[in-house]
């Protein structure tokens, strides 16, 4: 039997933006050095999967991740203020009302009809399933989104309960800071960036998701005569599959 304990439902939301001149942008944030699960690491915006999801999820019928959806767009209201797939298109002082309901444990469904408006996850596109069996005190079993960045939306800011900082880089420059030591990522996180530093657009990373149906993904130790390795399949869309277990932070 187990020891691990059991995954919790996740989702995590890759907005993403186009930038002036070069690949798109992401947003990233830095979670703060106190947290149980990834303390002081760059990642994406996103959390579990809540009961509320759920419910607002089944009503659409024809997504059987509907609830991750919601979870992940939800998630990026309340660490970032920003509302992805919101229709119409909200201003900053919208957004501004639904996240602080969120932060107050108001459900999104409730906030989205005293405002009028409507959530539409068909505007995410499901792009990775990651869960990795590290004897963590929290284990997350993650559904990955990619989104467009609604065109009018204002600059992030920063939900200091969760984070110190969230920005707007390329995969390649965020990878670039991990490389040199200035940022870090753990395992799952480092392997995505390094897949969508690949895309020169948004429609290349949503193209890239086509081609490689979502399934899940769960990292193992593999001896090699060159040492000890945590390894993901190689047919899975990743330009890298394998890292020294010595390097790879897990968690």
């Amino acid at each position: 039997m187990s020891d691990m304990p059991d995954p919790i439902p996740a989702a995590t939301l890759v907005l993403m933006r186009e930038a002036r001149r070069g690949p798109p942008e992401l947003l990233v944030m830095e979670r703060t050095g106190h947290m149980a699960f990834a303390a002081g690491a760059l990642v994406f915006p996103g959390g579990r999967i809540d009961p509320e999801d759920e419910a607002f999820g089944a009503g659409f019928a024809d997504l059987p991740d509907a609830a991750a959806r919601i979870a992940a767009v939800r998630e990026t209201i309340e660490e970032t203020g920003l509302a992805p797939a919101i229709r119409p298109e909200i201003d900053a002082a919208t957004a501004c009302r639904l996240r602080a309901g969120i932060e107050s444990g108001r459900d999104l469904a409730a906030l989205l009809a005293e405002e009028s408006l409507a959530i539409d996850p068909h505007r995410l596109t499901p792009f990775a399933r990651w869960c990795p069996n590290f004897r963590e005190t929290r284990r997350f079993d993650t559904l990955f989104f990619l989104a467009e960045a609604p065109a009018e939306a204002a600059e992030p800011t920063v939900s200091e309960q969760e984070a110190v900082r969230v920005f707007w880089a390329g995969a390649r420059d965020i990878l670039d800071e991990i490389e040199a030591g200035r940022a870090h990522a753990i395992f799952p996180t480092r392997r995505n960036l390094e897949r969508l530093a690949r895309f020169d657009s948004i429609a290349e990373a949503r193209e890239d998701a086509a081609r490689h149906p979502v399934r899940k993904i769960t990292p193992w130790i593999e001896d090699r005569p060159s040492g000890r390795f945590l390894c993901i399949p190689d047919d899975a869309g990743y330009p890298v599959t394998c890292e020294p277990l010595e390097t790879a932070r897990r968690s």
